[in-house]
């Protein structure tokens, strides 16, 4: 078993962490915008809400509104996000640099989820908002090449649950699949909004062996794990953290898991953990005591993810950072989160698998031969010194 000190020796350093290959599964298109687009599309679409019109004081609103406790202010944030995302040419652009922002960042696959009904109110039909996003994602990955990044960046599609138009939405995931759109999800209020209110869209999604993740286990609690998984059946868990209400640690350290627990881990559900998010959200109380630490020591399909990076101020980089400050968390450990989330992406096995094994496993090692170089050089160093 490796010992605290060396998994504290080999804690990548900022550089390493962000160059590492990364895998996002969890980012919402419409918490990622760059404080100075948002300026701009405000300008250009004649937006006028903006609580801030300078970039940098616009960038610490956001922040401060989602840290603020209220969930009124929390919301207010996405509305002005959506608010400036209602023609196509925002569509694309926002679309294109999330894409170039997340490959900048390290992260080399990406599921990226939006909900088009959210941005129709210019008159833009559900079809024409999934191609102009869908464009923008193909423009960002090209402008990613050029800048010498590799990122493929798929498309979820949303639907709210305190709406009606989950259904509707499913069918238009079903009919962009390999265009681009890679699956199907809900998002909104969990309390009082079930899954169970959607089955009609789940039910289609399987009958047409299509892929679909749920937003559960974030607020509400273990009911909505259950419900995602054995009344919808869910692929993933949108969060998932509160599974951790089922996992009982005992006074002499020994770990005693619930049904529930038990079948997400013995079914290799996979966990989509939003760190920095699930801090705003009262999930935990940092991320020393985020229930990662322990899902992770009992090798639950867990998966490290940036929610909103806008909202949170957050990228994969930084959420690395927290963790591997918090568990000293080594190269090997963010391999292993990657290949977690690589494993759970929705596009075919074969493309997973090229992915594990021709991107992210070469990018590790060549990550650990460079530490193992710089360790090396730095012993040889003190030896010559003390010489």
């Amino acid at each position: 078993m490796t010992s605290q000190t060396d998994r504290m020796g080999k804690t990548p350093s900022s550089d390493q962490i962000r160059r590492a290959p990364k895998v996002l599964l969890h980012d919402h298109l419409d918490g990622g915008l760059r404080p100075g687009t948002i300026v701009e599309l405000a300008r250009e679409t004649g937006y006028t809400q903006l609580p801030e019109h300078d970039a940098d004081k616009l960038g610490i609103w956001f922040r401060e509104a989602a840290d603020s406790g209220s969930l009124e202010r929390y919301l207010e944030t996405f509305s002005h996000t959506v608010g400036v995302m209602q023609t196509r040419d925002a569509l694309v652009r926002v679309a294109a640099e999330c894409a170039e922002d997340l490959a900048a960042d390290g992260v080399v696959y990406a599921e990226v989820r939006y909900a088009p009904e959210q941005h129709l109110e210019k008159g833009l039909t559900l079809e024409e908002v999934v191609e102009a996003v869908n464009e923008g994602f193909r423009e960002g990955e090209r402008r990613a090449r050029e800048d010498g990044y590799r990122i493929r960046v798929g498309a979820l599609l949303t639907a709210m649950r305190h709406a009606a138009r989950a259904l509707e939405i499913a069918e238009l995931a079903n009919r962009y699949r390999d265009l681009g759109v890679v699956g199907f999800d809900i998002a909104g209020a969990e309390a009082g909004f079930p899954p169970t209110r959607h089955l009609d869209a789940f039910e289609y999604l399987k009958r047409e062996n299509n892929h679909f993740t749920i937003h559960a286990g974030e607020a509400f609690g273990l009911p909505s794990i259950w419900q995602a998984l054995q009344w919808c059946g869910a692929d993933r868990l949108g969060h998932g953290v509160r599974i951790i209400d089922d996992i009982e640690v005992q006074g002499d350290g020994s770990v005693k898991l619930g049904r529930l627990a038990s079948y997400v881990r013995d079914k290799r559900i996979p966990l989509e953990l939003c760190p920095s998010s699930n801090l705003q959200t009262g999930a935990a109380a940092s991320y020393a005591e985020h229930p990662i630490g322990l899902l992770r020591r009992l090798h639950f399909r867990a998966t490290v993810n940036t929610d909103n990076r806008l909202m949170s101020g957050t990228s994969m980089s930084r959420e690395f950072e927290h963790l591997v400050g918090a568990f000293g968390y080594t190269l090997d450990d963010m391999q292993w989160f990657s290949v977690n989330a690589m494993k759970s992406a929705f596009i075919p096995f074969d493309e997973r698998l090229a992915m594990i094994n021709d991107v992210i496993k070469p990018g590790y090692a060549e990550l650990k031969s460079e530490w193992l170089f710089q360790q090396t050089a730095s012993t040889s160093g003190s030896v010559g010194d003390e010489g």
